[in-house]
């Protein structure tokens, strides 16, 4: 191993590799290490300018002795690098560990002769940095650390499971329709660790060792930083990948949704009904197949005849419009044939080139590239913003593949396998740059159902996907919610009931949808949304296009469910209503530290014990702690209060900190408690 300094960096050459350490933010270091003859030189998720002072490092080469690996004896030769309160070491044998101040916190997972830290083990000839070469191709790479029996590990996104502690999880990081894979993960033993690279893969947070693997790449690329707290450690993390813009205004009530409202008259009567009820509507949304085709972007004439006066009429009620993109492109679209004769859809690398397939023999668009992303928006702006739409939701973005076979595609930017992951994030830049472009950064906001690292910083309101309507799944969206906080996504939501809905009639649909609209009061959007099943409403046309040609789901207003569920809504949305002026600081706080507004207890209690173990209760910024109801039939449940005075905001009753108690929760509440002091 040959250790260099290159300015502020250690760099260190050995057998083909190179790496290179760096300091990049507050008490944070940037690892990276390739086999070719320099780096990429792609930033990815760490794009945003980091200051000279958090650019500083102290480095020291020790060149003393190097004893005989097949002893065990201690190996002298190392270097460091020390940025603040970080310091990596690495060894002779190029095993990397890594200190905050002064205590060990993470070290390559190593076993072989020279370098090991004890002569047991040393046969198995495992590495913690695994090369293996594509024939034709670049690397898949394996990076392997040692595991801690006590730490815990959040963060790294959205996945459909039940757990918040993600020690023993296996994780793929790929994009599904309800997987989100944003790779940051926050330590218990305090730090973070930005896995910065776009590729698919997985990662393995076992109980002997920590295993992250790349199907293919050209590097290997990192960031650890440290703090004393998950606060801490979030703020330091979006002050390098981005932070949310302030939330614009008008946005924090209700939005109403469906699958899917067919025509004009259809949005325009559901607003009216909420006007005359005087319930005020933030927001409604057009969902898809308002179009003649995928790919059109733009609304169907027969049924959706003057968008201006229907953007207009619903301003004048205060009420503002979202309408659905897809990447899909149908064959029969009107701009498939300049698409894909200028390269702009994305490409397969066998076999047929069709990548979706619902509703149509369709290719989607490549946002990897730039002309693709111009295209796109200009589409958008003169058939929906030019209207009156004030904004945009950026559905199936992942992409969403007939087969998620990533091997089997190619983007402008690269093959699926290395940079696949970065597909939502370039959808939502597209119209982030679009909105800039026109001076109107300050109304920004998309609905997206996917991001990476650092989607936040584009104005992402990411939800949860199509998931099921079922206690088990709104169970799991609440650990979701909590990661995708951690992992720096502030604008999180779900659709309220979960997006599949076979009976909507049913007494046990109705129990689920109330306890959801009571978590989503006290989550950052409140967005009634889902497919009301049965199908069982007749087309608006027998063509076999258009926007009459599609199902539609049943009414999912708030008046659908009879006078009963009703009651329980109207009572809530009017709690929402009061602690507008508190979330409106909490998105403030969120745009200017990265603080999420759902918290976990530890987030806010971080030397509680107990609440690191608690996965099932949460804050609500700092002042309000939430116990969901998560099974069906539960009328009471069991809290915990940290140290301090709560107040249960149903009966008003005070409690102490530092204990469990018991609370009721009838069908038209959940426990909430604000603290006091």
């Amino acid at each position: 191993m040959i250790f260099s300094k290159d300015g502020n960096r250690l760099v260190a050459r050995h057998q083909g590799e190179r790496l290179m350490i760096e300091p990049w933010g507050t008490d944070s270091l940037r690892v990276r290490a390739t086999r070719y003859m320099d780096y990429t030189g792609r930033d990815w998720a760490l794009g945003e300018e980091v200051p000279d002072t958090g650019r500083r490092s102290v480095i020291e080469i020790n060149e003393g002795s190097i004893p005989d690996g097949y002893t065990g004896g201690m190996i002298d030769k190392c270097a460091t690098i020390t940025n603040g309160r970080i310091c990596a070491k690495i060894n002779v044998a190029g095993v990397l560990s890594f200190f905050r101040d002064g205590r060990l916190i993470l070290r390559e997972y190593y076993r072989n002769y020279l370098g090991t830290e004890s002569k047991e083990s040393c046969c198995l000839k495992i590495v913690g940095r695994d090369y293996k070469p594509i024939i034709g191709g670049d690397y898949g790479l394996t990076v392997r650390f040692e595991s801690n029996d006590s730490e815990k590990i959040f963060g790294m996104g959205q996945y459909q499971q039940p757990y918040l502690d993600l020690k023993g999880c296996v994780l793929e990081m790929a994009q599904r329709n309800s997987q989100i894979s944003i790779p940051f993960a926050v330590s218990s033993l305090g730090y973070g660790f930005l896995w910065n690279n776009p590729g698919v893969g997985k990662v393995s947070f076992g109980k002997n060792y920590t295993e992250w693997h790349m199907e293919a790449t050209k590097e290997m690329d990192y960031w650890i930083t440290v703090a004393d707290t998950p606060a801490a450690i979030v703020e330091q993390y979006t002050a390098v990948t981005g932070r949310a813009p302030m939330i614009p205004d008008g946005l924090l009530g209700l939005w109403q949704c469906k699958l899917r409202y067919r025509t004009q008259e259809e949005v325009l009567s559901v607003a009216r009904k909420y006007h005359e009820l005087g319930i005020p509507l933030d927001v409604i949304v057009i969902d898809f197949f308002h179009w003649t085709r995928q790919g059109d972007w733009q609304f169907d004439r027969e049924y959706w005849p003057d968008p201006k006066a229907m953007c207009d009429e619903l301003h004048a009620m205060g009420t503002k419009v979202v309408v659905s993109v897809w990447p899909s492109v149908d064959r029969k679209s009107i701009n498939f044939h300049e698409l894909y004769s200028r390269g702009l859809l994305i490409q397969t690398e066998r076999g047929s080139i069709q990548t979706y397939d619902f509703q149509g023999d369709c290719l989607e668009i490549d946002v990897t590239n730039p002309e693709a992303r111009e295209f796109l928006w200009e589409k958008c702006r003169q058939n929906y913003l030019d209207f009156g739409i004030d904004m945009f939701w950026l559905d199936n973005i992942e992409p969403d593949y007939a087969v998620y076979d990533y091997d089997n595609y190619r983007y402008a930017m690269g093959c699926a396998l290395e940079v696949s992951n970065l597909y939502p994030q370039m959808f939502a830049k597209t119209f982030c740059d679009g909105f800039t472009s026109l001076g109107r950064e300050k109304e920004m906001l998309f609905l997206t159902r996917s991001g990476w690292a650092g989607n936040q910083k584009y104005s992402s309101l990411i939800w949860s996907g199509d998931v099921p309507s079922t206690f088990e799944s709104l169970r799991d969206q609440l650990s979701a919610g909590l990661n995708m906080g951690l992992a720096g996504i502030p604008w999180w939501t779900t659709d309220i009931g979960g997006f599949m809905t076979a009976d909507w009639s049913a007494p046990e649909f109705k129990e689920l949808l109330l306890r959801w609209f009571e978590f989503a009061v006290f989550s950052p959007i409140l967005r009634l949304h889902g497919d009301r099943g049965p199908h069982n409403i007749p087309p608006l046309s027998d063509k076999d296009y258009g926007g009459g040609s599609l199902y539609t789901g049943q009414s999912n207003e708030m008046w659908s469910y009879g006078e009963d569920a009703f009651a329980v809504m109207k009572k809530q949305l009017d709690l929402r209503l009061s602690l507008k002026p508190y979330i409106e600081g909490l998105m403030r706080e969120a745009s200017e530290t990265g603080a999420p507004l759902l918290r976990t207890m530890f987030y806010e209690f971080p030397d509680d014990a107990k609440c690191w173990e608690l996965s099932d209760q949460y804050m609500f910024g700092p002042a309000y702690l939430v116990a969901p109801i998560l099974s069906a039939g539960e009328t009471a449940r069991d809290v915990y209060l940290p140290e301090g005075n709560w107040q249960n905001i149903n009966d008003k009753t005070e409690y102490a900190g530092g204990q469990t108690v018991r609370c009721d929760a009838p069908i038209d509440v959940i426990p909430v408690f604000k603290k006091l002091s």
